[in-house]
């Protein structure tokens, strides 16, 4: 895949993530693009696929919107990206955060690997479990 559409498809990612609250289609473009087995790492802890996190995700969160600068190849292959995001958690408070998201994508043009780094480590402890 070129490194012109191996960024498409990760700016896909974001875009298709905040609309996929509220869109079915949204969200089966979006579990689409990763492959059934991929490897999904939060703060260090591994997990098989994306659709398992997206379930739990919404289940914790009303919305959410994404904001991220390009995405970068990496001298392993991989891509790297800044983001940011705010959020209203299902209780109604509201929340932002920021880290990187490192991302593999194999020749098939699917994410088979994603790891989300946050600058607050315990971000995410909640799906850790």
């Amino acid at each position: 895949m070129s490194t012109m559409s191996t960024t498409t498809l990760l700016n896909n990612y974001f875009r298709l993530f905040d609309a996929s609250r509220t869109d079915e289609r949204a969200m089966q473009d979006l579990l689409s693009l990763f492959t059934p087995d991929a490897e999904i790492v939060l703060n260090g802890t591994s997990r098989t696929g994306f659709d398992g996190f997206m379930k739990a995700f919404y289940e914790y969160n009303k919305d959410v919107k994404h904001m991220w600068d390009a995405w970068v190849q990496q001298p392993d292959g991989s891509y790297q990206t800044n983001w940011a995001v705010c959020g209203q958690a299902a209780d109604g408070t509201v929340y932002a955060k920021a880290g990187i998201d490192i991302a593999r994508v194999n020749e098939a043009g699917q994410i088979v690997y994603l790891e989300n780094v946050q600058a607050d480590q315990n971000a995410f402890s909640k799906y850790n479990q």
